[in-house]
């Protein structure tokens, strides 16, 4: 298992940008399980649903989304708890402990069209702006099969915008003047590297042309002490979090630090089912 520190230059970066690519954060021998394991853990989630990607919704075409694997994938769960990983993200943020939000698989099926301009925090029940992304491909990615662009310091703007990604286009950058003379930065990645960015960076990622998928699982980080916000999430609805009290629950529980190979017991699975998430099975096209 790799031990790879996060150097001085790369918090600067991320501190600055917002984003941060991390090379060869994982061993290659690690990255070809894993992506084993989250494949594995995809097609379990999506069997039965037999549509074309034409005939899915907008937000389905931009990539497949199984959220939560380490609930109920044992062999996804030292991913999403690697310590290379949420130390890095604990390092990133510059806090001495840092807790799971939620995991999931993005797999950009072949012909998947483009990911929407978007901030992520908007769409989380945390009220502090102390999160972050880790972003882990299984493979080569670049602008020809779905590489993420990032405006850098997007996140220092003030800018906090929820975007309809699901049914809309996304994010209008054109239309807020904090952000509207930068220009996205794309991020070409190799298997072992791990991008990492910001809750309130906004970023896209483009379409994927190509005829394989683009293999990406991610785990969502947040400093341990966070409150919780108005706004609904099954990461705080289901455990009865309060608004304005500590995220704490085996729903997100400690990521960094913890023992090595101390990985948390999974909690029971949402009753009734969430859509998406540990128990959601779709039903199969009919007619």
């Amino acid at each position: 298992m790799t031990t790879r520190q996060v150097t001085p230059d790369e918090i600067s970066r991320f501190e600055a940008q917002g984003f941060v690519r991390i090379a060869g954060l994982l061993d290659p021998e690690e990255i070809e399980g894993f992506g084993a394991a989250v494949d594995n853990a995809v097609r379990d989630r999506t069997r039965g649903d037999s549509r074309s990607l034409a005939e899915k919704s907008h937000y389905e075409q931009s990539f497949q989304q199984c959220l939560n694997l380490w609930e109920d994938r044992p062999a996804v769960r030292p991913l999403t708890f690697h310590p290379a990983v949420a130390g890095a993200a604990a390092a990133l943020l510059g806090t001495s402990a840092v807790r799971i939000w939620h995991d999931q698989a993005l797999y950009k099926e072949a012909g998947g069209r483009e990911t929407d301009p978007h901030q992520d925090q908007p769409y989380w029940a945390i009220a502090e702006s102390e999160t972050i992304t880790a972003w882990i491909p299984f493979q080569a990615v670049d602008q020809k099969n779905g590489a993420t662009g990032f405006l850098a310091g997007s996140h220092h703007s003030g800018l906090r915008e929820f975007a309809d990604i699901f049914t809309g286009s996304g994010l209008d950058v054109e239309a807020f003047p904090e952000i509207r003379e930068a220009e996205f930065e794309y991020v070409a990645t190799e298997a072992g590297d791990v991008v990492f960015h910001h809750g309130l960076t906004v970023h896209r990622a483009h379409p994927n042309p190509g005829d394989t998928p683009r293999r990406v699982h991610t785990a969502i980080y947040f400093a341990d002490g966070c409150t919780r916000s108005r706004f609904p999430h099954p990461s705080v609805d289901r455990p009865g979090i309060g608004v304005g009290e500590k995220i704490e629950s085996t729903l997100t529980p400690i990521a960094w630090p913890r023992a090595p190979g101390d990985l948390p017991e999974p909690p029971s699975p949402p009753s009734p089912p969430i859509r998406g998430w540990p128990g959601y099975a779709r039903p199969e096209k009919t007619g």
